[in-house]
Order: C-alpha cells, then sequence, then structure tokens
C-alpha cells in the first residue's frame, strides 16, 4: 500500500489536489463514480416510494465501491480513514468535476 500524506490540511481547496492524487487509477475513479450515481438513485427511490430504511444501504453504496476501488485498484489507504468530511466533499466535487469534463471521467 502506498503510504498516506503526512501533512495536516484544513482548507478543502488545499485538500483536493492531494485527494485527485489519491484517484490516479481510472477504474478506482469509476467505482467511486458508480458508488456515488447509486447513491443519488437510491435517494431518488427513497423519496418516490418512502420506503426510509433504504437510506441506511447509502454507507454501504458510498464506501463499499470506493473502498475496493482504494484497496484493490489504487492500492492506497482511502483519505477518508484521515479526512473523512473533506473525502466525502471530494467524492462529490470529483463526480462534478468529472461530469463537467473538467476531469476524466
Amino acid at each position: 500500500m502506498k503510504p498516506h500524506g503526512v501533512e495536516r490540511y484544513t482548507r478543502f481547496a488545499d485538500f483536493y489536489p492531494f485527494y485527485l492524487e489519491q484517484h490516479s487509477n481510472m477504474v478506482c475513479r469509476r467505482l467511486h463514480y458508480a458508488g456515488s450515481l447509486l447513491i443519488l438513485g437510491l435517494i431518488g427511490y427513497v423519496l418516490f416510494s418512502q420506503r426510509w430504511a433504504l437510506l441506511l444501504f447509502i454507507p454501504l453504496l458510498g464506501y463499499g465501491f470506493a473502498w475496493v476501488g482504494h484497496f484493490i485498484f489504487e492500492k492506497n489507504r482511502p483519505a477518508t480513514f484521515q479526512y473523512p468530511l473533506y473525502s466525502l466533499l471530494g467524492d462529490w466535487v470529483m463526480l462534478k468535476d468529472a461530469l463537467t469534463g473538467r476531469i476524466r471521467f
């Protein structure tokens, strides 16, 4: 496994380049995108069906896909272990950047 950065990030703007570096493997990125899109789909379904208990699957979708990407393809430790809030925000910003063409999908 690649070592995790030792720098302590206090601003998301400083963290995001590190976050993208930790997601350089395209399979890992695409697994993150898949998990995030499935979460959005699940939320839409829950709002439509009002089956609120299904929201309990959000962590499984989000972390499950992401951690497979990190441990199997990226071969690094997920940044969420050290930066949980920045990493959560990073997932959504990375998806937005991919959908808008700012980074490779």
